[in-house]
């Protein structure tokens, strides 16, 4: 036998691979952190991300991702869902040292977040108490 091929049994089938031509496959579960890279408008962005789950539909098998969408001064996490129709995103491995954010820095912009809607709110309820205030009177008869 050759130095490059190799034999292997399948479910009781044998096959002489050529390992120059051999795939890498990548075995994920759930939970693994992985990268997904995701077309945007015109280019692509990588985002770190986590395998949620999977779902086994009997024609896409689909792989259900949960990545951070990270910004200048917001951080959020949105959902790819990846199978044999998908195009314009895939997942890889991710390494430690690939990671640039910390676990801080990703909760200090949830928060910033967080207290922008809380101000939204408070916003809303002025408007809505100076609405019942000042236009109340004009309601009431119609």
């Amino acid at each position: 036998m050759e130095e490059n091929k190799k034999i292997i049994e399948v479910n009781g089938i044998k096959m002489e691979i050529d390992l120059r031509e051999a795939k890498i496959i990548n075995n994920y579960k759930v939970g693994d952190s992985v990268k997904l890279l995701k077309k945007n408008y015109s280019d692509y962005k990588s985002h770190l991300a986590v395998i949620v789950g999977f779902d086994e539909f009997e024609k896409h098998p689909t792989i259900i991702i949960a990545y951070l969408d990270v910004e200048y001064s917001s951080a959020s996490i949105k959902f790819e869902y990846i199978n044999s129709e998908t195009k314009d995103a895939e997942i890889c491995p991710v390494n430690e040292w690939d990671i640039p954010y910390s676990k801080q820095d990703i909760l200090d912009r949830i928060n910033t977040e967080i207290e922008k809607k809380k101000e939204e709110i408070r916003s809303l309820e002025s408007k809505r108490k100076c609405f019942v205030e000042m236009f109340g009177k004009y309601f009431e008869n119609k």
